[in-house]
C-alpha cells in the first residue's frame, strides 16, 4: 500500500518519510526541491521531482506507483510573506492542493492526510483552542489552508476519499537520531533562528512585538516536537486504514511558551548569551495560540514522547550544530 508524501524533502515531510520507512512502508516522495533537500529523503524511499499542481503528472505518479494514501505537506508557510504575497500563497497552497485532490479522486486514492495549521483559528483568546472553535484566520496563509480544508471536506462528501486534517501548532526540534532537521535557508521559525544565533550563524535575532497581552508582552505559542507530529500522522493513517471516518485534529501539547521563554531555553541549552533586538509587531501574528489536543489523544491514541521545551531545543540545537557540515557534504 504505497504512500505518497508531498513535500517529503522538507522539514516536517522528511521526518514523516523517515518514520514511514522505519516502519516498513513503501513511500514515494513528490517534491519540487525549491526548499526541500534531496539528501533529506532516505534511500529506501522513491523521490520524484515535480509539482503537486501538475495534475496529469501527479495522476501518472499515483497510477504508476499504485498510491492508496497521500500525506500532503507541500506548501508555502511564512505568515508575513503571505501578507505581502497573498496571490502567491492562494495559488501555491489552495489552487495546487485542489489539483492534487482532484488527481487523487481520479486515481481512486483512498486516504488523504492534510497538513493544516492553527493559523485557521486566528486570535484564539485565553483558553486552549478546540477543533470546534470559530475559524477566523488573520493572514492569507491561514485563509489559504482553511480554503483547502473546505475543498477537502466537500470532496470527501461527494467521493470515496476519506481524509484527516491535522492542524499544527508550532513545529520545532529535529530527529533524535540526527538524520534530518530544519535545514531551509532563511527559515523564520523562532527556535531555528535562536539556535542559529546561539551558534554564531547570525549576529543577532529579532523579537517582533513586546506589547502583546501576555505575561511578558511577547507572543505565546504551543511548540510541538516534529517527531511527535510525524507520529500523529501515523496515527491518522492507521485510523483511515482501519475504516475511520474523516475528521479534524489539533496537534500540540496544550500549553504555551512566550518568545522570551524560548530564547532563554536556547541560551540554557547552548550555554551562552547572544544579542536580541526588539522591534515592532509583524502583521498577521495573534498574541497567543495554544491547543487543546484532547481529541487526538482520545480518538487516535496519540501519545507524545517529547513533550518538553528543553528537549525540543536540545534536538534543534544539535541539528543546527552539524548542519553546515551536512550541507557541505551534500553539495
Amino acid at each position: 500500500m504505497t504512500i505518497l508524501v508531498t513535500g517529503g524533502a522538507g522539514f516536517i515531510g522528511s521526518h514523516m518519510v523517515h518514520m514511514l520507512v522505519d516502519a516498513g512502508e513503501t513511500v514515494v516522495v513528490l517534491d519540487n526541491l525549491t526548499t526541500g533537500m534531496r539528501w533529506a529523503v532516505p534511500g529506501a524511499a522513491t523521490l520524484v521531482e515535480g509539482d503537486v499542481g501538475d495534475m496529469p503528472f501527479v495522476q501518472d505518479v499515483l497510477r504508476r506507483h499504485g498510491v492508496q494514501s497521500i500525506i500532503h505537506f507541500a506548501a508555502s508557510i511564512v505568515v508575513p510573506d503571505s501578507v505581502s504575497d497573498p496571490l502567491g500563497y492562494y495559488y501555491n497552497n489552495t489552487v495546487k492542493t485542489r489539483a492534487l485532490i482532484e488527481a487523487a479522486v481520479r486515481e481512486n486514492v483512498q486516504h488523504f492526510i492534510f497538513s493544516s495549521t492553527a493559523a485557521v483559528y486566528g486570535m484564539t483568546g485565553e483558553a486552549p483552542v478546540v477543533e470546534t472553535a470559530p475559524l477566523k484566520p488573520m493572514s492569507p496563509y491561514g485563509s489559504s489552508k482553511l480554503m483547502s480544508e473546505i475543498i477537502l471536506g466537500d470532496v470527501s462528501n461527494a467521493f470515496p476519499l476519506r481524509h484527516v486534517v491535522l492542524r499544527y501548532f508550532n513545529v520545532a526540534g529535529a530527529d533524535p537520531k540526527g538524520r534530518v532537521g530544519q535545514s531551509t535557508p532563511r527559515a523564520t521559525h523562532l527556535i531555528k533562528v535562536a539556535c542559529e544565533t546561539a551558534l554564531g550563524k547570525r549576529p543577532s535575532m529579532s523579537v517582533f512585538g513586546t506589547d502583546y497581552d501576555t505575561p511578558d508582552g511577547t507572543c505565546l505559542r504551543d511548540y510541538i516536537h516534529v517527531t511527535d507530529l510525524a507520529a500523529a500522522h501515523v496515527a491518522a493513517l492507521t485510523h483511515l486504514r482501519n475504516g475511520g471516518a474523516s475528521d479534524t485534529f489539533n496537534c500540540g501539547y496544550g500549553r504555551g511558551f512566550s518568545v522570551l521563554q524560548v530564547i532563554e531555553a536556547v541560551k540554557r541549552a547552548a550555554g551562552r548569551d547572544f544579542d536580541v533586538v526588539y522591534g515592532p509587531r509583524r502583521p498577521g501574528d495573534p498574541s497567543r495560540v495554544v491547543s487543546c489536543a484532547d481529541k487526538i489523544r482520545q480518538n487516535l491514541g496519540w501519545v507524545p514522547q517529547y513533550d518538553d521545551l528543553d528537549t525540543i531545543v536540545k534536538h534543534a540545537l544539535a541539528w543546527e550544530d552539524q548542519l553546515t557540515t551536512r550541507l557541505r557534504n551534500a553539495a
